[in-house]
C-alpha cells in the first residue's frame, strides 16, 4: 500500500525526470512547489519553469511562492496534507518550520558525491577541475547547504566530452532512478537509513558568472578544454576577436605544431581552428560571434576570413 503523500519542490530541467518518475509509479504527489514565472526572451514575457509545464501536465496542483519565510506560505503548505517533500533544484530556501511540516522527512536530489561540491553548481565545478567521475546523493534536508545525512549515492564516470548540458541531463535521469529506490524503501519500512557526511572533505561548487567565462590562453589546452565544457550551455566560454566578444562552444585537445607562437594565435586553419595556449594547442569546432548564428569552425573560417597569426585575446 502507499502510503506517501508527496509534495515535489523543483525548478529547472534537471527537476522534470523525478516527478515524472514518481508519477508514473503511482506515487501521489499532492503538490509541487516551483519558483515563480519570470521574464525571459526578447519580448521578456513571463515563461513557466519546466516543472511547472510538466506539473500541469500531468494534472498536479501547483505553488509559485516568492519566498516560504511568510506566514502566508507557512499557512498555505501546513493546509496541505502531506507526508514527505522532495527537492531538486528548486532555488529558494526553505525554512526549518517547513521542513518540520512532513512527518516522514525532506529529501534532496543533489548532483555531487556528496560531500564533494556541495552548492550551486556543481556540474560545472566537476568538469572545471576534472574529476573523473560525479553522480547524485540522495540526503535530508537541513538549515545548513547541502550538509544533511546522505541516504543513497551512485557515480557516473565524467567523459572527456561531456558537457555541464550532457551531464545534467544523465545525472537528472540518474537522481529520479535513485529517488524511487528511496520513496519504495520509506515507502515499505516507514523509514530510512543515513550516514552523516564527513565535515573534513567537503568542497563547495560557488554559483558559475560570466566573469569567469573568459579564456586565458596562457591556461594549458586541457583546462581551457575544461572550461568550455562546463560552461556549455551557460554562461558560454568567451574571448576576445576583432574587438568583439566570441564564444565558444566547443572544442578538443590537439597536437601542438609550433613551439614558437604566442599564446592566442592561430596557427592552423583546417577542418578546425588550431590555438595556441600556455601549453598544447587546441582545436576550436564551434564558435559564435556576436548577433550571429553557431557556425562550425569550417564555415567560421570562411565566413571571418581568418588567416594564420590572428590571435585570439585573452
Amino acid at each position: 500500500m502507499n502510503s506517501l503523500k508527496i509534495i515535489f519542490a523543483g525548478t529547472p530541467d534537471f527537476a522534470v525526470p523525478a516527478l515524472e518518475a514518481l508519477h508514473d509509479k503511482g506515487y501521489k504527489v499532492v503538490g509541487v512547489l516551483t519558483q515563480p514565472d519570470r521574464p525571459s526572451g526578447r519580448g521578456l514575457k513571463l515563461h513557466p519553469s519546466a516543472i511547472k509545464l510538466k506539473a500541469n501536465a500531468l494534472g498536479i496542483p501547483v505553488y509559485q511562492p516568492s519566498e516560504l519565510k511568510s506566514k502566508e506560505s507557512y499557512e498555505m503548505l501546513a493546509a496541505i496534507d502531506f507526508n514527505v517533500m522532495i527537492v531538486a533544484a528548486y532555488g529558494l530556501i526553505i525554512p526549518q518550520a517547513i521542513l518540520d511540516l512532513p512527518s516522514l522527512g525532506c529529501f534532496n536530489i543533489h548532483a555531487s558525491l556528496l560531500p564533494r561540491w556541495r552548492g550551486a553548481a556543481p556540474i560545472h565545478r566537476a568538469i572545471l577541475m576534472g574529476d573523473e567521475k560525479t553522480g547524485v546523493t540522495i540526503m535530508r534536508v537541513v538549515q545548513k547547504l547541502d550538509a544533511g545525512d546522505m541516504i543513497k549515492k551512485t557515480e557516473i564516470q565524467i567523459s572527456e566530452k561531456d558537457t555541464t548540458e550532457q551531464l545534467t541531463k544523465a545525472l537528472a535521469e540518474l537522481g529520479a532512478l535513485l529517488m524511487i529506490e528511496v520513496m519504495d524503501e520509506l515507502n515499505t519500512k516507514g523509514e530510512l537509513k543515513s550516514t552523516p557526511q564527513d565535515e573534513a572533505s567537503v568542497t563547495y561548487a560557488e554559483k558559475v558568472t560570466k566573469e569567469e567565462s573568459k579564456i586565458d590562453w596562457h591556461n594549458s589546452s586541457d583546462v581551457i578544454a575544461r572550461k568550455i565544457r562546463a560552461f556549455n550551455p551557460f554562461p558560454v566560454a568567451q574571448t576576445e576577436y576583432r574587438e568583439a566578444i566570441c564564444k565558444i562552444w566547443d572544442a578538443e585537445i590537439g597536437v601542438d605544431s609550433d613551439k614558437n607562437a604566442k599564446a592566442g594565435q592561430l596557427i592552423k586553419l583546417d577542418e578546425f581552428i588550431h590555438v595556441k595556449c600556455g601549453e598544447g594547442v587546441l582545436l576550436v569546432k564551434e564558435l559564435q560571434m556576436p548577433g550571429g548564428k553557431r557556425l562550425k569552425s569550417k564555415e567560421f573560417i570562411l565566413g571571418h576570413r581568418l588567416i594564420l597569426g590572428d590571435v585570439f585575446k585573452s
